[in-house]
């Protein structure tokens, strides 16, 4: 999990682009996949799984698309982190019980404890939290001009 694939880049990226670009109509994949460069195969395997697992919301319809489940403050960047790890096959050489007792002892605990550091991060760090770096950072919003995140 510490290892970040292209599929959880996108995901995450999907994620923010929905809660940053969202106006009153559901933000399309094709206007993700405009803005973020994101291939549009990649993009929707992410999509589904990030709908089935709860994060997102598919609109059907010809002005559809998608929508945040909940709202931004609660979904967490280790929550989409999780969503994607969890379809990927696992071939984690941590769980391997063979190696030397260096391996096994000293190498693979270091670097359990800098995942499990970098989920927590990672858990706590909500959409929200990414949304105002973008505002601060001086990404324009197409779905509302002049956001505002200060509650």
């Amino acid at each position: 999990m510490l290892r970040l694939s292209k599929k959880t880049l996108y995901a995450i990226e999907a994620v923010l682009d929905v809660a940053y670009h969202m106006g009153p109509q559901p933000v399309q994949s094709r206007d993700i996949t405009r803005r973020q460069g994101i291939p549009r195969r990649y993009l929707e395997q992410a999509l589904q799984q990030l709908v089935k697992s709860g994060i997102l919301v598919g609109v059907r319809g010809p002005k559809g698309g998608y929508r945040l489940a909940r709202e931004r403050r609660r979904i967490t960047v280790g929550e989409i982190v999780r969503v994607v790890a969890g379809s990927e096959p696992d071939n984690d050489p941590l769980t391997d019980g063979t190696g030397s007792d260096l391996a096994t002892q000293v190498v693979r605990p270091l670097w359990a404890d800098l995942r499990t550091d970098a989920m927590r991060r990672l858990d706590a760090t909500t959409i929200d939290d990414l949304c105002a770096q973008a505002n601060k950072a001086g990404v324009e919003s197409e779905g509302r001009p002049n956001l505002d995140f200060t509650i």
